[in-house]
């Protein structure tokens, strides 16, 4: 690819070729940008488990890592520094962690504690016997990691837009956790939820609470923020004095963060989903619900949530099929429409200098 394949003017440009979403090369090329910031956990499901392993997070990039609050919340390998063997497989409350393969034993900040059997051996422990310790921020009550140093999110720029939510207050809530496989590249999921376009034709119920005509689209470096507005006397946000958006009746902020990460706040709480690479022509969507105000969760476009998905899922398994055409290769983006959509793409296109 060119270095002008998406053109920084979205009134000419064209989309990204049919081969980014039809072929194994191409998947396995874009693999290298799960290697930043991913969210991890929200800090509600460490009250009653101490000691998380991240399994979407090794999912998409094969990385095993465990989340631990202790003194101090780290995040370490999930790996044994003897033969490899995985320490945690599920969420616990431990005083600390032991391979079950040969009893190796760590602290919780991951240092080495005991091994058996290795009196004899010279030069041990030492700090290779440690486990690895990996980037740790916490955003407004949302922890994220990625596989080595990386620079911030603009947390402090988006936390004056939403930080009035006090979603560090929010309660993890099981029964709203999904996990759904999608027959489409992940490109696709992406770009269906980048624009607001097609929400009077795919989603109906959505239509009827959100005001189209006033749906917003905001692109920053790392993201994107998409704003929809309620519709006259739905459900909406009791936005602060002094709140960018005060006088506005806003019923979700839709955002998006490089590459993989939607986090929809509705008036009752927050959606997380997380995007799963899985092969060029399937994905998995991980959900995971918070809760502020149960009693506004079955009001407005929050209330929706499933019913939106699947029709979501439909279209872009149906986009998928249609990439695979002869006929088509490229579009167009909607000036007006799909900012979000030509931002992500141009993200990707200066990235690999494609």
């Amino acid at each position: 690819m060119s270095e002008e394949l998406i053109d920084a003017d979205i009134r000419v440009a064209r989309t990204l070729p049919s081969r980014f979403y039809t072929e194994p090369e191409q998947f396995k090329r874009l693999m290298s940008v799960f290697s930043g910031w991913q969210f991890a956990v929200h800090t509600s499901q460490l009250e009653a488990n101490t000691i998380q392993p991240l399994e979407h997070i090794e999912a998409i990039s094969g990385e095993s890592m465990v989340l631990i609050r202790s003194e101090q919340t780290k995040c370490v390998s999930n790996v044994c520094t003897h033969r490899g063997m995985r320490l945690e497989l599920e969420a616990c409350t431990k005083k600390t962690l032991q391979c079950r393969y040969h009893g190796r034993t760590f602290n919780l900040d991951g240092t080495f504690r005991h091994m058996p059997e290795f009196e004899q051996a010279i030069g041990f422990p030492s700090e290779s016997d440690d486990l690895k310790k990996f980037p740790l921020k916490q955003w407004m009550g949302m922890y994220f990691t990625a596989q080595e140093e990386m620079p911030d999110l603009p947390w402090a720029m988006l936390e004056q837009r939403l930080g009035f939510l006090k979603a560090e207050m929010f309660i993890h809530d099981e029964s709203r956790d999904r996990d759904h496989s999608v027959e489409a590249n992940w490109l696709l999921y992406v770009d269906n939820f980048l624009e607001g376009f097609h929400i009077p034709h795919v989603h109906p119920e959505l239509n009827q609470t959100l005001d189209y005509s006033g749906y917003i689209t905001e692109t920053f470096d790392g993201g994107v923020l998409q704003i929809g507005k309620a519709m006259e006397g739905d459900v909406k946000f009791n936005l602060p004095a002094g709140h960018p958006d005060e006088g506005q009746d806003i019923a979700a902020y839709y955002l998006w963060l490089f590459p993989n990460m939607m986090f929809n706040f509705y008036p009752w709480g927050l959606s997380v989903n997380v995007v799963i690479p899985v092969t060029h022509n399937q994905c998995r969507i991980l959900y995971r619900g918070y809760v502020g105000d149960s009693a506004l969760a079955s009001q407005g476009a929050g209330s929706v949530l499933d019913t939106v998905e699947h029709q979501d899922q439909w279209v872009i398994e149906e986009v998928q099929k249609g990439m695979a055409s002869k006929a088509y290769d490229r579009g167009r983006y909607s000036p007006t429409r799909e900012q979000g959509v030509h931002h992500f793409h141009r993200m990707l296109n200066e990235k690999f200098n494609c």
